[in-house]
């Protein structure tokens, strides 16, 4: 929130923040006037809010029902705390995605893996923070964590199952995209780990991803793990094909992370809606994802003049 603050005082946005922790919704009430912005985070369960995640999924189609611009509404909101859904979205698109299995519970987990080949990795459906990722080198790693119970199920009860995408280059990249306009692709360091997203690091074997607020962002040689993909560009066909399903499915704001194999295929394996961009990458290059965020806001509320 503070880097969003800061680019909505810059700009004197005027704004107001809701903390939807959960609580009463009066369905017959009419919404107050205004623009309302979604941040609220598919990982909020790991900070003990789960009840806000379903709070939210309430509040927005009401908002909407009344007219109300919900930026990163209901449609958006639920590709957010489902990996299913982002990923039947992108196979529709004809976007390249690694072969997924969703499970429902945990100990179906065991059967299922044996339609992958290994090496696999878990994932819950409402995903954050790297939150059941794992990495699994033989189905006989995940049927000993099954029978430890190491494993924790997702908070909705869907986990994937999925197939493992092993980069030739230590790296994964992200496209930040808002408002149907490209800001700049990441290439995030998977030297210590992959699935990382901007703010976070993660190491990854055999072991539990753990990401935390305070995640070291250097890597071993003192380089910076995230760096600016320089040739990515707002005309490279996946990023159009991005730009063309976000717009198909109302999503106005989004970090979309992919991996190149070693043939040079680019398998698309997340959507983050409540995206957080990099202030080191940022400051470096003269981007500023935020800014482009209180812009779009800017333009809504001035929308409804």
């Amino acid at each position: 929130m503070p880097p969003l603050r800061a680019a909505l005082n810059a700009r004197g946005v005027p704004y107001a923040e809701h903390f939807t922790e959960g609580g009463t919704l009066d369905i017959a009430a009419k919404p107050p006037v205004g623009v309302f912005l979604n941040r609220m985070s598919p990982s909020s369960h790991t900070r003990g809010h789960q009840g806000g995640v379903h709070y939210a999924a309430a509040l927005f189609p009401w908002l909407e029902a009344a007219g109300v611009r919900v930026i990163n509404g209901s449609n958006a909101f639920a590709f957010e705390v489902s990996k299913v859904k982002q990923h039947t979205a992108l196979q529709a698109a004809g976007i390249l995605t690694p072969h997924t299995l969703a499970v429902v519970g945990v100990e179906g987990m065991r059967e299922a893996a044996r339609q992958l080949t290994p090496p696999f990795i878990t994932k819950h459906n409402q995903g954050g923070k790297g939150l059941g990722v794992q990495l699994y080198r033989t189905h006989e790693a995940l049927d000993a964590a099954l029978d430890a119970g190491a494993y924790e199920s997702s908070p909705d009860s869907i986990n994937l199952l999925q197939q493992y995408i092993e980069p030739p280059e230590p790296f994964i990249t992200r496209v930040e995209i808002v408002d149907g306009v490209f800001q700049y692709a990441i290439r995030s360091s998977t030297e210590a780990g992959f699935l990382l997203c901007p703010a976070d690091a993660c190491a990854i074997d055999d072991a539990f991803c753990p990401v935390g607020e305070d995640a070291d962002t250097m890597s071993a040689d003192g380089d910076p793990r995230f760096s600016l993909a320089a040739d990515i560009g707002a005309d490279d066909p996946l990023v159009l094909a991005y730009i063309k399903l976000m717009k198909a499915h109302h999503i106005d704001v989004a970090g979309i992370e992919f991996v190149t194999d070693a043939e040079g295929r680019r398998y698309t394996y997340d959507i983050n809606g409540t995206t957080n961009f990099n202030s080191g990458v940022e400051a470096r290059h003269g981007k500023d994802g935020m800014g482009a965020i209180a812009e779009l806001c800017h333009r809504a509320l001035q929308a409804l003049t």
